[in-house]
């Protein structure tokens, strides 16, 4: 009889275990669009007036169930937790459409990395609209120059360096030894070095920048692209895969992409905050 209750109890643990890994699965709303949107995009404000815009001309409803950085995005999407997911192409991306999660991923919008740096700029690159040609200037002066750790401006810094025809090596190359990513421009300062940095957290003040200046920008090579991708029904049965559509080909009409240009404009004139994939 014992065994009896203790194979019962253990088919018991199982099943509850089992239940609860399972991916969560909340009714669909038809007229409710679940996203997932990276936090540039709500911290500057752009996407709540898109999601206006949308939700008047098609009666839809966005909700935004997460926004921040990339790694909480992703497990959002690997959860069934959200019909649409825009943040920064790259390899998570990908691999949420390589592993099944999401479908469709298109660019829609670009923002911009640039270089800040010390006021007394030792490298005498203000002004300039060349990242690769900035960066020749820094090394030539060998002033320092930090490593930051962050996916996106690495990966841009390593096309820099290689558009630049520099192998960066030197005592002048610092490492990025930071706890927080926020607070990278004040390492930068602490060293008198110049680092590259999303644009939108140096100017909104995202990342504390006291004593630190934006140098060089307005560069094309130094915009990174956001991709818009859905759930894939076939993985996510209840997952708003119309609305999702709706709102990706939104993002892409020509209405949204001639008001990335226009957005911004007073708090970064003259240039945008986020740009067209045209552009």
């Amino acid at each position: 009889m014992k065994q009896k209750y203790r194979a019962f109890f253990l088919l018991m643990v199982v099943l509850l275990a089992t239940s609860c890994n399972r991916q969560a699965a909340a009714p669909a709303n038809s007229k409710v669009v679940r996203c997932a949107v990276i936090g540039g995009m709500t911290m500057t404000g752009l996407w709540y007036q898109i999601a206006k815009m949308f939700e008047a001309k098609t009666g839809y409803q966005i909700d935004v169930v997460v926004t921040g950085p990339r790694p909480i995005l992703d497990a959002a999407m690997r959860a069934g937790k959200v019909d649409l997911l825009t943040m920064h192409s790259g390899d998570i991306t990908t691999d949420l459409v390589a592993d099944g999660y999401g479908i469709d991923m298109r660019p829609w919008a670009r923002n911009e990395l640039c270089i800040v740096g010390p006021p007394d700029d030792p490298a005498h690159v203000r002004g300039m609209t060349n990242g690769a040609a900035a960066l020749q200037k820094i090394a030539a002066a060998k002033a320092h120059f930090v490593d930051f750790a962050d996916i996106g401006s690495r990966e841009l810094v390593h096309t820099l360096w290689q558009l630049s025809g520099v192998e960066p090596r030197g005592d002048w190359l610092l490492k990025d030894e930071t706890i927080s990513r926020w607070n990278i421009l004040q390492y930068a300062r602490s060293n008198d070095a110049y680092v590259v940095v999303g644009y939108i957290p140096a100017k909104m003040g995202r990342m504390p920048a006291t004593g630190m200046e934006i140098l060089v920008k307005n560069d094309p090579v130094m915009r990174r692209p956001f991709i818009v991708m859905e759930a894939n029904p076939k993985k996510f049965p209840n997952a708003n895969y119309a609305g999702a559509k709706a709102l990706s080909d939104f993002l892409l009409s020509p209405e949204v992409q001639k008001f990335l240009m226009q957005f911004g404009a007073k708090t970064n004139s003259p240039g945008p905050l986020f740009y067209p994939v045209t552009q």
